[in-house]
């Protein structure tokens, strides 16, 4: 059996808006590294988009695994209720950034989580307004692709969108939006378009994910924090890809000196299975009827035992602290690499969420041909890299923060003999 053969059958079978960066069919995966069916190696620099923080198949995170499929796999907390969940609500409501009493539910995706946000929001406000910001991603379920700030690929073709949902610049100084633009946007907003008292929420991404890894100023924190608190509205941040360590911090909010009421995570909680989880305020959370939330598998047992065990791992081998030193040997190889290749223009991220930005060699326009041309580059020589941004000229670089030193050592090589073999062919 072949990738090739494998992928005749995708292509067959599976719809094409299911869009895949590679066509490697993995066997199976360790830590940081991945074998496919034909037996090739490959380093792994996605970690499932920041799924598997705590590695492939990390073994605290599989025996807790192994131990509950021995008990049940499924009973639905809403009809058979079990304790590891109630476990696992009070490790949140203790770690999520917030001094104030919380509550937390888990559903299964981040879409899910951010979905359920807002509908605490809207039922803790009475309010139906949402603010989102430009290059944001927030899931591709109606509400969620509606707060995305991003047409392609995730609202061409899928008609109107949610109403009473709003956008506003995310400030990228790169881009040439400033802060103090950023907030003005939502002054006149308010001023124009909007009353801000008929707004239930205002939802960021501490560090935007797929928009291109562009950390949100303290200043802009700040300011929303202010706004929220002059007008009633419950601010909501995204912790969907930067929780869970990715930032150097357990949560992306533990780095600003100001906080969020909710709370959305998804990927890096439950070390690959799907589990997502709404964390916030009491008296926000507990707005929603009985039965106005939850689904039929949120809170799966497996889940909820992989996720008990992920926080586990990550206090036991101070994850926190090793994301901040592999980001930092990160930024210091790519510094160095762009000491020769001008068309990297800015290299950014907290913790082992990096991101480098390519331009034109003028640095005139985004070059998403030479990211993508690096990208597969790469994987030709066995790592595996993803590029988002709005324009796709960025490389996001997602490892498991447990990368063994010297894999990490070999990615790096890796890395600068795809730039390098790219830039030699113009």
């Amino acid at each position: 059996m072949s990738n090739a053969e494998i992928s005749k059958r995708r292509d067959a079978a599976v719809a094409q808006g299911v869009g895949m960066q590679t066509q490697v069919y993995a066997e199976r995966a360790l830590n940081s590294e991945v074998w496919d069916v034909e037996g090739n190696r490959y380093i792994d620099f996605a970690a499932g988009i920041a799924v598997v923080n705590t590695g492939h198949c990390h073994p605290k995170v599989m025996g807790a695994v192994q131990k509950q499929v021995g008990s049940f796999t499924h009973t639905c907390h809403q009809v058979l209720p079990y304790e590891n969940y109630i476990r696992l609500a009070e490790r949140l409501n203790d770690v999520v950034p917030g001094d104030f009493e919380k509550k937390t539910i888990f559903v299964t995706t981040g879409a899910e989580a951010v979905e359920n946000a807002i509908k605490v929001a809207r039922a803790a406000t009475g309010r139906p307004a949402v603010i989102a910001f430009g290059g944001g991603f927030h899931g591709r379920t109606f509400m969620g692709m509606s707060l995305t700030g991003k047409v392609m690929p995730y609202k061409k073709g899928f008609g109107a969108m949610m109403p009473d949902v709003y956008h506003v610049p995310f400030p990228v100084e790169l881009h040439g939006t400033s802060t103090d633009e950023a907030l003005g946007a939502l002054t006149k907003l308010f001023k124009a378009d909007l009353d801000p008292e008929r707004v239930a929420a205002i939802i960021i991404e501490p560090v935007q994910g797929e928009g291109g890894f562009y950390p949100a100023p303290a200043e802009l924190m700040r300011g929303l924090r202010a706004l929220c608190d002059e007008h009633g509205i419950v601010l909501v941040a995204d912790e969907v890809q930067t929780g869970f360590a990715r930032t150097g911090n357990l949560f992306a909010m533990d780095g600003y000196d100001v906080s969020a009421d909710i709370t959305t995570m998804a990927k890096g909680l439950a070390g690959g299975l799907p589990l997502a989880a709404v964390t916030g305020r009491k008296d926000l959370m507990d707005a929603a009827a009985p039965g106005g939330l939850g689904g039929t598998y949120g809170g799966n047992p497996l889940g909820i035992a992989a996720a008990n065990a992920v926080l586990d791992v990550i206090e036991e081998e101070d994850l926190c602290n090793r994301a901040n030193e592999l980001g930092s040997r990160l930024k210091q190889r790519l510094e160095s690499i762009r000491q020769r290749t001008p068309e990297i223009v800015d290299i950014r991220g907290p913790g082992f969420m990096i991101a480098a930005e390519l331009n034109t060699a003028d640095g005139s326009a985004p070059n998403a041909e030479m990211a993508n041309a690096v990208r597969a580059e790469a994987l030709t020589r066995g790592l595996v890299l993803l590029t988002c941004g709005v324009y796709g000229n960025v490389i996001r670089f997602l490892a498991p923060i447990t990368i063994q030193d010297e894999i990490f050592a070999e990615a790096m090589d890796i890395l600068e003999a795809s730039i390098d073999a790219v830039k030699a062919r113009g």
